[in-house]
């Protein structure tokens, strides 16, 4: 009898957690699963490879990496635009995405100079661009108010275990066969992969049947997100526009989880025995276990912050941030145990990610009109390419100043959380009117 209560009320706990999720939102986590193994394969590696095997220095990867933020603008706009047309729609944006990704993917394995890295960077710019409207509208699409965020956080838990075993199997690799260009094989043949379960598995959703006249010109739509009243300096919007302002801190966050912290640790975080950086392995193993945690976190962490509000639990990620950064400083500072405080830095910095995002893309959903999703989400996505483009080259300029400029560049960060913050205060009131 006690074995069956505790298994009811496990189920129980389960179902909370697992409310009725859409068909679509499942297939559609298997598909960003599988693509985001490859993606981890490079996420992480990409930046050691271009510095310590190509030998390019680190502010010119990180203006090259940035530069993907450039095309990422023009497909990003272009993206919002196809996902919200009758006559393309989601689904067609989604596998145009994949096609161009997988092409980027194979450049970067070819890459010798920073030419060709720049090249490159700009192809998956370019895709990810297309990307990130359409798949966020996609489970928007799916989703129902009561458990927007819970889907949205299914889908970013697919992301993360895909990341976790990419990035292991990446270092298994590189420990086996010495060589980055591998890793962005494989990641291009992940974008296939992922092209196909959308071709098979995505049906167009039924906010695409909506009749071309009923629908707002492209146009209008980014001029009545973004559009200001002159004569009495009143933006309309101003909900959203105020949520991308601290939207882009948040980007810029993570930008330099994904660029600055691989070659930091590799290059800058002694290990105690020997006097140099982190080996690939281990910095596979750190990276793995923030995924990780990330996942274990992601369910509990959104079913808490539910009860709460987008502002309330974008505030607590902003407060993780600045922990984080305090850690990898110390790391960075501290004369033993810099592996566990980075540990501890990765830890924290996984419960900052899962509570944003859930509740990030659950936000622009509500702002959104649902003939508007779309665009919403372009501006939206927006955010990450500021994100990167500011982030990538400041983390490339931080790791070639001297050691004590490089340390100091995390406390920089932790001042900006509390701009942040005030940000969000005041998103919270103006959403209260």
């Amino acid at each position: 009898m006690t074995f069956k209560l505790m298994k009811l009320a496990s189920q129980s706990q389960l179902s909370s957690w697992l409310p009725s999720i859409h068909p679509q939102v499942w297939i559609f986590a298997i598909g960003r699963f599988l693509s985001e193994v490859g993606t981890g394969c490079t996420l992480f590696y990409a930046p050691i490879f271009f510095v310590n095997q190509l030998g390019l220095s680190a502010t010119s990867v990180g203006v090259a990496l940035g530069s993907a933020s450039i095309s990422g603008v023009v497909g990003r706009i272009a993206g919002g635009f196809l996902a919200d047309s009758g006559h393309w729609g989601r689904r067609r944006t989604l596998l145009l995405a994949t096609a161009i990704s997988a092409i980027a993917s194979l450049v970067l394995a070819a890459t010798n100079n920073f030419t060709s890295l720049v090249i490159g960077s700009l192809i998956s710019g370019l895709g990810i661009g297309f990307y990130w409207p359409a798949a966020e509208a996609v489970v928007a699409d799916a989703s129902q108010i009561d458990n927007r965020r819970e889907t949205f956080a299914i889908a970013r838990l697919a992301d993360n275990l895909g990341l976790a075993i990419g990035i292991v199997l990446a270092g298994l690799l590189i420990a086996i066969i010495g060589s980055y260009r591998w890793l962005f094989v494989i990641d291009a043949i992940s974008f296939l992969v992922f092209f196909g379960v959308v071709y098979v598995g995505i049906i167009e959703t039924e906010q695409q049947q909506i009749e071309e006249s009923e629908k707002t010109e492209h146009f209008a739509s980014w001029m009545a997100v973004l559009s200001v009243d002159a004569k009495q300096l009143v933006v309309r919007h101003r909900r959203f526009l105020v949520y991308i302002a601290v939207n882009i801190f948040f980007t810029i966050y993570i930008s330099q989880i994904h660029s600055t912290l691989p070659l930091y640790f590799k290059n800058f975080v002694l290990v105690e025995s020997t006097a140099t950086g982190f080996t690939e392995t281990t910095i596979s193993g750190l990276f793995a276990w923030h995924l990780v945690f990330a996942i274990i976190c992601q369910l509990p962490v959104t079913s808490i912050l539910k009860r709460c509000s987008h502002t309330f639990a974008l505030t607590v990620s902003a407060i993780f941030w600045a922990i984080g950064f305090g850690l990898i400083w110390v790391s960075g500072t501290a004369t033993s145990h810099h592996l566990v405080w980075v540990i501890l830095a990765l830890g924290v910095f996984a419960v900052a990610i899962v509570s944003y995002t859930p509740s990030s893309a659950s936000l622009v959903t509500e702002l959104a009109p649902e003939n508007q999703r779309g665009v919403y989400f372009s501006i939206n996505a927006l955010c990450w390419a500021v994100g990167s483009f500011i982030g990538h080259p400041l983390g490339g300029w931080a790791l070639d100043q001297p050691q004590i400029i490089t340390n100091s560049y995390w406390l920089g960060f932790i001042l900006s959380v509390a701009i942040a913050l005030a940000i969000l205060q005041y998103l919270n009131r103006i959403l209260a009117d």
